[in-house]
């Protein structure tokens, strides 16, 4: 099942038929002791619609906060390495990736995140930005794993590359993230054969294509959100990106009017434009 976010109404696709939900907060949807068993009941009870088909979708978010992992993968710790080496804080990625506790940050509030089909920004005091395509993990007020989303984390990596600690500028402003086109809904893990693909076109034209998998994730999901939930309360639920295993090379840097394409098996694709 996945759930979709419209302007006015909530509705879940199940089968090639989607349902228009009698709940029309995503809060109170996300709060639910058991949401996958709610939404099922819901289906039963109601007739499909193609409303859903006419709708624009919006960021499937509402008040949750947006958290982001950092050198999950070992292609992002070697990306990392290298962008910062002359500042001298490659090591400082190395240890986080060897490291039992993972790199958590604040990535952004439900009005700067980006949804399906909008624009996503380049900071403009940057000259080395890239999206990064990542599985994002939506977790209920108690800390559980109830779905997943497509979401980007977009980077100035020429800022985080002079000094670490300017990995906030380099990664919190304004559209700097975007989450959907909707919610899967599932009590299971995500298999590690999903694949995550990224295409940037430009110009009509592909500028860079590539695609990994979750076995390439070296942490535990839970584990990540264990470590989040620590002296933290999120009182309606939170979003979790995981980490990038796509890194474009250092010559590439994304342009105004570029489209990214971010697609995830079962879940489906996000895209934006850059602005």
């Amino acid at each position: 099942m996945i759930l979709y976010r419209t302007a006015e109404e909530l509705f879940v696709a199940h089968d090639n038929h989607a349902y228009r939900l009698e709940e029309s907060s995503l809060d109170a949807l996300l709060a639910h002791d058991d949401l996958h068993r709610y939404l099922s009941a819901a289906i039963e009870r109601t007739a499909p619609t193609d409303q859903l088909l006419k709708a624009a979708l919006l960021a499937p978010i509402e008040h949750q906060e947006v958290w982001a992992s950092g050198v999950t993968y070992y292609r992002s710790r070697s990306a990392r390495i290298e962008e910062s080496k002359d500042a001298g804080g490659g090591d400082f990625y190395d240890r986080v990736y060897s490291a039992e506790r993972p790199e958590l940050f604040f990535k952004a509030v439900a009005h700067k995140v980006a949804g399906p089909d909008s624009h996503v920004k380049i900071r403009r005091d940057a000259t080395w930005s890239v999206p990064e395509p990542e599985l994002t993990l939506v977790i209920n007020p108690r800390g559980q794993i109830i779905g997943y989303t497509v979401g980007n984390d977009m980077s100035s990596r020429d800022i985080e590359g002079v000094n670490p600690l300017y990995l906030p500028q380099a990664k919190v402003y304004d559209r700097s993230c975007a989450l959907g086109p909707g919610i899967l809904i599932q009590r299971e893990p995500m298999p590690t054969s999903t694949q995550i693909r990224l295409d940037i076109l430009r110009e009509s034209q592909t500028e860079f294509s590539a695609a990994t998998t979750l076995a390439e994730l070296k942490r535990d999901p839970k584990v990540l959100v264990e470590y989040l939930f620590r002296d933290h309360s999120f009182p309606y639920g939170c979003f979790l990106l995981t980490g990038t295993g796509i890194v474009p090379p250092d010559s590439f840097t994304l342009r105004s009017n570029d489209q990214i394409h971010i697609t995830i098996d079962g879940i489906g694709t996000l895209r934006n434009t850059v602005e």
